[in-house]
């Protein structure tokens, strides 16, 4: 600290934006910009913001795909690829545009219609925002627990998403295409 005092006025100033600049990097990041009600276009909106607090990874070296951990978490029992759960589930299960606890959401992937992703709601925190367990959402066979999908949609039905991004603590830059939701009732055992 004594030498602090002979500092001359310009570095002085200069170590003190950097501090500044520093301090800004510690705190939650800004949210990402969307246009017309959180969708795409022009950045003339914020994103909400968010306690993602909960949200984490529990197992990194749980080695999952998707689909198993969500077959176990719901009880819905349809195998193969994620992409093709939402055609499995017609006549199977109650599909809807409609988020409950416990009903499987179904994601596209972003470059193809070969790749998708499925979770399981864990919770419904507005018309806008779940909560979802998962696995392999980062490609590395982990398992997220509290993650936040947020509902872009023009017309707030759930086809276009974006996904809490955990290792940054903000949402993520890419809007994904959704089907909806797979509640785990079969109909059979509705219709009863």
């Amino acid at each position: 600290m004594a030498g602090l005092g002979k500092m001359d006025p310009a570095r002085a100033l200069s170590l003190g934006l950097m501090a500044a600049a520093l301090a800004a990097c510690a705190t939650t990041p800004a949210p990402i910009s969307a246009g017309g009600g959180y969708g795409r276009g022009p950045a003339t909106e914020s994103m909400p913001d968010l306690d993602a607090g909960n949200a984490r990874v529990t197992d990194y070296a749980a080695n999952l795909q998707c689909v198993p951990f969500a077959r176990e978490a719901s009880g819905v029992q349809i195998f193969g690829n994620a992409n093709t759960w939402w055609a499995q589930a017609s006549g199977r299960y109650p599909r809807s545009n409609v988020p409950a606890f416990g009903s499987v959401f179904v994601m596209h992937g972003y470059n193809t219609t070969t790749r998708g992703h499925v979770a399981v709601v864990t919770g419904v925190e507005s018309s806008r925002v779940i909560r979802v367990d998962q696995a392999n959402w980062l490609n590395g066979g982990e398992i997220s627990r509290d993650v936040p999908i947020l509902d872009v949609s023009p017309n707030n039905d759930w086809t276009e998403v974006r996904v809490w991004y955990i290792p940054g603590g903000h949402w993520g830059g890419r809007v994904y295409r959704a089907d909806g939701f797979i509640h785990p009732f079969q109909l059979q055992a509705a219709l009863s």
